[in-house]
């Protein structure tokens, strides 16, 4: 994600060019941060490099998540992540797999409240309404262990389960992968630097990432 603290940077459609020669198949941002235009930019950047294109939804109301849907539909993103209103959202952004915040997310920076069973009841309910999968925000969990999360989710799940927030080590990768996450998102920690921090530069931090999730 060309993110750090939930935001889109500023200088995305530069670090886009940068990373471009690395062939990532899997990018993202948030749909504030920068003006829309940029947005544009960014997007097609990264759809002629090949890669799939994530928003994930940080809005805290159900009418700015569903400006945020409509924009990602606009875009033409292949997927959309978070929001806490599924219904709503879903129906603003027809064509694009989304998916929701499991849970009671809440705030900004997002936490999440809800045990494992009420989450693992919650992805059902997603998934009943046409959700392709869950947005789970382990690592964010204000009443659960984080992997405790992802296992209940795992086993309730029959879609995509995306983790994301503070993603931030290998040891946090290898947790990820090991209880079922399909995927995860990282963005702060590679652009700030902190992920591997005998690295120096994004392209380092990015195969450090690499690295860890061939070794997870």
């Amino acid at each position: 994600m060309l993110t750090v603290g939930d935001r889109t940077i500023p200088d995305c459609l530069a670090v886009a060019g940068a990373i471009r020669p690395l062939g990532l198949k899997h990018v993202g941002f948030k749909d504030i941060g920068v003006p829309f235009a940029t947005l544009e930019a960014l997007h097609a950047n990264l759809k002629a490099s090949g890669a799939t294109t994530y928003l994930e939804v940080v809005s805290t109301s159900t009418e700015t998540a569903v400006a945020s849907a409509k924009a990602a539909a606009k875009l033409g993103v292949d997927k959309l992540l978070g929001g806490a209103d599924a219904a709503p959202i879903l129906a603003a952004a027809p064509g694009v797999a989304c998916y929701p915040f499991c849970g009671r997310p809440e705030g900004h920076p997002t936490r999440l409240g809800g045990s494992p069973a009420s989450i693992a009841e919650d992805c059902r309910r997603l998934e009943a309404m046409g959700a392709k999968g869950v947005d789970l925000l382990a690592y964010r969990a204000t009443e659960a262990d984080p992997i405790d999360l992802v296992r209940a989710t795992r086993k309730a799940l029959k879609g995509e389960l995306i983790v994301a927030g503070s993603i931030d080590s290998s040891e946090r990768i290898k947790a990820v992968r090991g209880a079922g996450a399909d995927a995860f998102t990282i963005g702060t920690a590679a652009i700030a630097g902190t992920f591997a921090k005998d690295r120096s530069g994004l392209a380092a931090q990015l195969d450090a990432i690499l690295d860890a999730v061939a070794r997870a």
